[in-house]
């Protein structure tokens, strides 16, 4: 197996040129507007509404100097009815408002969560869909890490930032528009500053998202880490490796803490610097203003469209709406952060999307079968424990009979791993594989599984190449006790059950009387209903590997693969075991992995293997015979020359 990190990785850049699928925002965007489509739009709506609303308040104070105020103030008998009636209007507009701007954000709280759950619904379903490869060169917490840390950087993005930069672009275009009406020149001088606004704000924006990429991250390798010492901490108690996984979690906790430094540092001035440029675009917009107001001058270019002189009611509103203009630009700096995290959580979630599923261009299935008087094959819906490959219309009897041919292989291209594998495994042969650790034994199942491709070469299965075979069919047919016993935390039955989704709970629990799992289950506080702990962290390794046992037998398969099946098994255990494993594996093609050599000493053939190569074949007695490595194996004396 290679080491996580020995497989080369693009760059962003790089995948997204191959990709050629655009800038993962606006695939997030069309992500939301595909699955919340009408919402989207009574979110526009409401925010349309929501920003006239205010924009409206903003122009009501030019109509209330110039209108009623300096008019009142100049007449004898102050009629405030006309004043009272404009408050009213100018109440129900807010409060239409009001009710706006709560509506588009509680429609866009159950957005955000929901396109967060679909999100991470996509994220499990593809990762299912993964080739082991990636899995390989990806630790789980780096994996976890894209359901919790990057996923969950998306809410305040969808749910806050999102409206308000639909909310900015309404209220640009609306209040650019009143200025413009109101004066020209005061208008220019609040674009200079928005402009200056805007090239502090992209500038620092780049330099943010780059930090806080890295902090996302080292973030993950910080869960990859801590994933990684919780599942090993008794590995690390008995080495007294504590001190070193120590200081290991703070080097790395330490580049966590300078990369958030950095995005925060660089993100939190960002408002600051923003908020002075505007406060000086408002005394600006003040100085011009009054002067302009004040010299009496009516020139057209000193105007506003409407042809208007610069009057205090028109300053003040303009002073009003050029805050209007800049805050949608200060919101956005204001969210600096968030924007940066969302965005380097989006170029990692779309990452994994974009990352290529395991391909499968099989068309043969395998199928149940009834076997008539007549020797004709009839499909069956229901399990018979008969089956036969699907090829077009031509159904094809199951055998076993698995051959490698010339098989050449390795993990990533510079190193290679088997060498011209020739092996041929006919129905009902026990094929066994011994050698030193790393030799390419367990690298032979995982090709006949087709977990990895192989590079050269051939491998048929009842003469049929496995890669014209369908992956499930593939994999439905081979029974597997792998030497790292995985068990999930629910009860021993359903861990049992995992073999064969449909079996019942007596089938469950024969198998487990056949490998000899009953006695110690029934042992359990709740006997077979007994929920395990994390991986079956309540049980001894023995014990996990008999559930695991017991999984693959009541899974019944055409054809068994046992690695290293009983390496955690007493001796005395384990010869029960092999009763039961030999009934299981009567009549079955049978790969075995195996260090004790005792217990491949009735295989049809032992394959010997040494760096990737076959260097032995033969029967138990005819390889002793040849005083060879599996001599110097099974006897611990070395033949010299």
């Amino acid at each position: 197996m290679p080491r996580r990190n020995d497989q080369p990785k693009l760059s962003r850049e790089e995948l997204k040129k191959s990709l050629g699928k655009g800038s993962t925002v606006w695939r997030l965007f069309a992500f939301i507007l595909k699955n919340y489509k009408i919402r989207f739009f009574l979110v526009l709506v409401c925010i349309v509404v929501s920003s006239l609303t205010s924009l409206v308040s903003s122009l009501f104070t030019k109509t209330l100097i110039d209108d009623f105020i300096t008019p009142l103030s100049m007449s004898a008998v102050p009629d405030y009815a006309p004043l009272a009636r404009e408050l009213v209007r100018l109440a129900a507009v807010l409060v239409t408002g009001i009710i706006a701007s709560y509506s588009y954000n509680l429609i866009m709280i159950f957005v955000g969560q929901g396109t967060m759950l679909k999100l991470r619904e996509n994220l499990f379903k593809h990762m299912e869909t993964l080739p082991l490869g990636y899995f390989d060169s990806h630790t789980n917490g780096e994996v976890m890490s894209l359901y919790t840390n990057d996923v969950d950087t998306l809410r305040q993005v969808i749910g806050k930032t999102l409206p308000s930069l639909f909310q900015s672009v309404v209220t640009l275009v609306a209040t650019f528009t009143s200025m413009v009406v109101l004066s020209l020149p005061l208008t220019l001088v609040s674009i200079v500053m928005a402009s200056l606004t805007v090239l502090v704000t992209t500038n620092l924006g780049k330099l943010s998202k780059k930090y806080f990429t890295q902090r996302q991250k080292n973030l993950g390798i910080v869960n990859g880490f801590i994933e990684e010492m919780g599942s090993g901490e008794r590995v690390v108690k008995v080495y007294c490796h504590e001190e070193k996984a120590m200081d290991d979690f703070e080097t790395i906790n330490e580049n966590l803490r300078q990369s958030v430094f950095n995005a925060n540092k660089v993100g939190n001035i960002v408002m600051p610097v923003n908020n002075n440029i505007a406060n000086l675009g408002y005394v600006l917009i003040a100085i011009v203003g009054a002067t302009i107001a004040l010299s009496g001058k009516t020139s057209s270019l000193l105007c506003g469209l409407n042809g208007s002189v610069l009057t205090l009611g028109t300053l003040v509103a303009f002073l009003t709406l050029h805050k209007n203009f800049t805050r949608p630009v200060q919101q956005i700096s204001n969210e600096i952060n968030s924007i940066a995290m969302a965005s380097a959580g989006t170029d990692r979630v779309y990452a994994m999307l974009d990352e290529p599923s395991e391909v499968d261009n099989g068309n043969v299935t395998l199928v149940n079968i009834n076997v008539s008087n007549a020797d004709s094959l009839n499909i069956s819906e229901e399990r018979t424990g008969k089956w036969a490959w699907k090829d077009g219309d031509r159904l094809v009897p199951l055998e076993g009979l698995v051959s490698l041919k010339d098989v050449d292989f390795s993990y990533v291209p510079e190193k290679q791993v088997l060498y011209d594998i020739t092996l041929t495994a006919y129905p009902g042969q026990k094929i066994a594989f011994v050698g030193g650790t790393g030799a390419g034994k367990t690298t032979i199942t995982n090709l006949i599984n087709r977990f990895y491709e192989i590079q050269d070469g051939t491998i048929t299965y009842d003469g049929f190449d496995i890669r014209n075979i369908s992956k499930e069919s593939l994999r439905r047919s081979l029974g597997i006790v792998l030497q790292e016993t995985k068990l999930f935390s629910v009860s021993v039955l359903e861990n049992i059950r995992y073999g064969r989704l449909d079996a019942t709970d007596e089938e469950c629990i024969e198998a487990a009387k056949l490998v000899h799992a009953d006695s110690f289950i029934t042992r359990l506080a709740q006997g077979y209903n007994t929920v395990l702990a994390a991986d079956g962290g309540n049980l001894s390794q023995g014990e996990r590997q008999l559930i695991a046992i017991a999984r693959a037998a009541v899974a019944n398969p055409p054809v068994l693969i046992l690695d290293e099946a009983t390496s955690s098994i007493d001796t005395r255990t384990e010869k029960l075991i092999q009763q039961g494993m030999d009934s299981l594996m009567k009549g079955r093609t049978t790969f075995v992995i195996a260090h004790r050599l005792s217990t491949v000493q009735n295989a049809n053939y032992i394959m010997v293997m040494d760096k990737g190569r076959i260097i032995e074949r033969g029967r138990h007695d005819e390889l002793l015979a040849q005083k060879g490595k599996y001599y110097e194996l099974f006897t611990g004396n070395q033949i010299t020359a």
